[in-house]
């Protein structure tokens, strides 16, 4: 009997001994490599976490079945973005406004079920990808790749942030044939900014694999750990012209008031501290009242004294045109919608310093306010994260 314990204990010492030689051997070949500096980071955790977690191994398998379940109250899409490692990635896209799910993988590799080691040792030539389930309703996949090459150097040839290698290269991959046009098309577009050729490979999705559990939503289990991507971008709206038509001036002159379509389609001028904004400073934001696009913010909007509504700044400043203006034997700078092509108000340089010096002077009669409460349900929930509330 005590033969049999000793047996067992030296067996169970050598194991350990050689676990102890192989871990040791692994992390000196990640620190020898040199080129990928979160490798040894994700090293780290690979065994940490595996150890930690090995209570926790169907909390995979739960979240799959969460996202199955949101899945089928909404009509949702799929993308499949690679841009570096998939941690900053994953991060940034949960923070965008209709996204629904942003998970880490493998994509378009050589090997099937592959582990992260496969990647970084084993050349399994897959690429770190990170799945965008989106609601199309919400936001389209132009702005998902408009928030994309926010943050992904295109013309960075299997290399983003500190990392390099095949696993790091840039990609987007596709499971509808009819997306392709639109990411080639954003990304043709794209090349006007570059000198140097986009490499963004555009493919159909040949295979996609879950990553560890360990590597998902990585950032917000490890606040501290390792990003290239600055998650700050995701906060700027990207309001896209499609969503906003510019109706006929026949239709504009029925549905407009007489002060509206004076305004906007034959550039007058409203009363000062008679009109409808002047002095409103509730929570929302201001959309042209001919078409609808968003053009102001409440958080932008200040006191001035002249008797028009006045804020330092546009929500973005491609929502709106400038014009030289010349009328009345006065040089000024006239603002106009984007799309609606109208006259808002003009800008003039004496607005707050702390503000920018701006002052956007516009009619109340071009605008139409849309309070905070209101904006989900007349569909510019994906601008609540910008108002202030209080």
């Amino acid at each position: 009997m005590k033969k049999g314990i000793y047996v067992i204990s030296v067996l169970a010492a050598a194991v350990l001994v050689m676990l102890s030689i192989y871990i040791n051997g692994r992390i000196k070949s990640t620190a020898g490599t040199g080129n990928n500096m979160h490798n040894m980071e994700k090293y780290k955790t690979d065994n940490k976490e595996n150890v930690d977690n090995m209570n926790d191994m169907n909390s995979a398998d739960q979240r799959k079945d969460s996202n199955k379940q949101k899945d089928s109250n909404k009509q949702l899409k799929t993308i499949y973005l690679a841009g570096g490692c998939f941690w900053g990635l994953e991060a940034y896209m949960q923070k965008i406004y209709g996204i629904d799910d942003a998970v880490s993988g493998y994509a378009n590799g050589k090997t099937e079920n592959p582990s992260y080691e496969d990647l970084v040792y084993r050349n399994s030539g897959h690429a770190e990808t990170v799945k965008v389930t989106y609601d199309p309703e919400q936001i389209s996949l132009e702005s998902i790749m408009k928030y994309y090459l926010r943050v992904v150097d295109p013309t960075s040839f299997h290399k983003q942030g500190n990392d390099t290698g095949v696993q790091y290269r840039s990609g987007v991959y596709y499971t509808d044939e009819q997306d392709r046009d639109i990411i080639q098309g954003i990304l043709d577009k794209e090349q006007e900014k570059y000198k140097d050729k986009i490499v963004v490979e555009v493919l159909p999705l040949q295979q996609f694999y879950e990553a560890e559990d360990y590597h998902q939503d990585y950032l917000e289990k490890n606040p501290g750990g390792y990003c290239h991507i600055d998650l700050n971008k995701a906060a700027a709206p990207i309001i896209e012209e499609r969503r906003y038509k510019r109706p006929s001036n026949e239709e504009l002159k029925k549905t407009l008031t007489d002060i509206q379509y004076k305004v906007t389609v034959e550039n007058d001028t409203e009363h000062a501290f008679s009109n409808e904004y002047w002095d409103n400073f509730e929570a929302g934001i201001y959309v042209d009242v001919t078409t609808g696009e968003p053009l102001f913010s409440s958080n932008d909007k200040f006191q001035s004294g002249c008797g028009w509504p006045s804020f330092s700044k546009p929500i973005v400043e491609d929502v709106v045109k400038y014009h030289e203006d010349t009328s009345y034997n006065m040089l000024r700078t006239e603002v106009r919608s984007r799309i609606g092509d109208v006259h808002l108000g003009h800008v003039f340089k004496d607005g707050p310093k702390d503000l920018g010096g701006l002052r956007y002077c516009i009619n109340s009669a071009a605008i139409r306010f849309i309070p905070y409460d209101s904006m989900e349900a007349e569909g510019y929930g994906y601008l609540k994260h910008i108002v202030k509330t209080n």
